[in-house]
């Protein structure tokens, strides 16, 4: 199975369009909202006995620590241990469903969570965790289903690789509740899978690091 975007190269940049963060055109700020935009995927040869699809975009590469995160006069370094972060996890995309087009699960920032992200007809949406990172925030806290791209912090020297993949299952509906999450996508997966593709991007936040 391989999967190809029209939104950018495999392992080029990702455009602004698409990150939920970009640096602002004023040097003197940090962080201004990016388009937010779901990119187009599209995948193919995927096995005969595929009856649904999961698509996933996760980062890997966010500083274990958060200590030094966005903080003036501080850096990320670059050999700090990292961790995962859920971007968007979708599941139950009907076996006919081979592309996804610009957009068509969601575009722009919503304070507190999208509510009813849009996506193919018969999929299901699951929590991202941006969630988790602005729980507690007053005027950002919230669910936050669908896709939220990338907002890698601005002063991290490492460049961020977000891995958009689509997984082939052998059934047709996985047995996870409304308002799931990717651990409880992969426990529902397992021994389900028949093939899998990843696509990635990188992107920073840092002026002074380049992609």
């Amino acid at each position: 199975m391989r999967i190809t975007s029209e939104s950018f190269a495999h392992k080029g940049r990702i455009p602004v369009q698409y990150a939920f963060g970009r640096i602002p055109d004023d040097p003197s700020e940090r962080f201004t909202l990016g388009g937010n935009t779901s990119p187009h995927l599209t995948w193919k040869d995927a096995p005969a006995g595929a009856k649904s699809f999961v698509v996933l975009c996760i980062d890997d590469d966010v500083p274990s620590v958060p200590d030094d995160v966005n903080k003036e006069g501080r850096v990320v370094q670059r050999g700090l241990p990292r961790v995962s972060f859920v971007h968007w996890i979708m599941v139950d995309l009907p076996a006919s469903v081979h592309t996804l087009p610009e957009g068509s699960c969601g575009r722009g920032v919503v304070a507190r969570g999208k509510v009813a992200p849009p996506g193919p007809a018969g999929a299901r949406q699951g929590v991202n965790d941006y969630t988790g990172w602005f729980q507690g925030d007053k005027d950002m806290g919230g669910t936050y289903l669908g896709y939220d791209g990338p907002c890698p912090p601005w002063n991290d020297e490492l460049v961020h690789r977000y891995h958009f993949r689509v997984y082939a299952l052998d059934v047709a509906r996985l047995p996870v509740k409304d308002g799931f999450q990717w651990p409880d996508v992969q426990r529902a997966m397992e021994d389900h899978v028949l093939a899998e593709a990843t696509h990635s991007g990188k992107y920073t936040m840092n002026r002074g690091v380049h992609v």
